[in-house]
């Protein structure tokens, strides 16, 4: 609507694709990407991994410590743990329960930390509470490393915010003279126009599929749990 009242006063067509694209599009386009909150998720089952490691420490059964570690669940996945202990409560299998919740994570380490209790769950030893902390210990490591490079991915998104900024800032200034874009006024002149933010628009979302990164493949296969309704 802003755009047709800005085409409606000002007589610029091209106002109605341009101010949808750069009141929702650019933000979209320059705003980090899910990789950040997958980072926060990751450093979620690390806290969650050790603690499920201290309470197997004093004797609980994998199910009990479970249940036991809602409490202490860092609250990025607590729904998620809440589902795993309403399902165990369900009485549901113990390994279709992990499964499930693997796809719920749906991380490659949540698949590693969900074998490891599918494994404790079939084998029943006394060693898990040890192999869930040192794979704590193999998450923090993988945490550090993925803040590293989710920093080192920043560096051009904050670069492209401010070109963004200042361009638009330019754009501001020159559109005050009227001599200099009044040939842009024309119907050939927007057409060109339209283009030329076209391709900008289109460097920024090529900068931001380079800045994103493709996920580590997961190694449970993805709806093996066999839900119930």
């Amino acid at each position: 609507m802003a755009g047709l009242l800005a085409w409606l006063l000002s007589g610029w067509a091209v106002a109605v694709v341009v101010l949808p694209l750069l009141v929702v599009g650019v933000p979209l386009l320059l705003a980090p990407p899910s990789t950040a909150t997958d980072v926060d998720r990751l450093t979620a089952i690390e806290q969650w991994t050790r603690g499920m490691s201290g309470v197997l420490t004093v004797g609980s059964g994998i199910e009990h410590a479970i249940t036991a570690s809602l409490g202490s669940t860092p609250e990025s996945i607590v729904p998620i743990v809440g589902t795993l202990v309403a399902r165990l409560n369900a009485r549901w299998p113990t390994d279709e329960a992990l499964r499930a919740f693997a796809d719920d994570l749906d991380d490659a380490t949540g698949d590693l930390v969900a074998a490891t209790l599918i494994l404790g769950a079939h084998r029943r030893g006394p060693g898990l509470a040890a192999v869930l902390d040192d794979l704590a210990a193999t998450v923090a490591e993988e945490v550090r490393i993925r803040r590293g490079i989710e920093a080192d991915r920043a560096k051009p998104r904050t670069t492209a915010r401010w070109v963004t900024i200042l361009t638009l800032a330019v754009l501001g200034v020159l559109a005050l003279d009227h001599a200099y874009i009044a040939p842009y006024k024309t119907a050939v002149g927007q057409l060109v126009l339209l283009v030329f933010l076209s391709l900008y628009a289109g460097c920024l979302l090529w900068l931001r599929r380079m800045t994103r990164g493709a996920p580590t493949p997961r190694f449970l296969p993805a709806g093996s749990a066999g839900r119930r309704s």
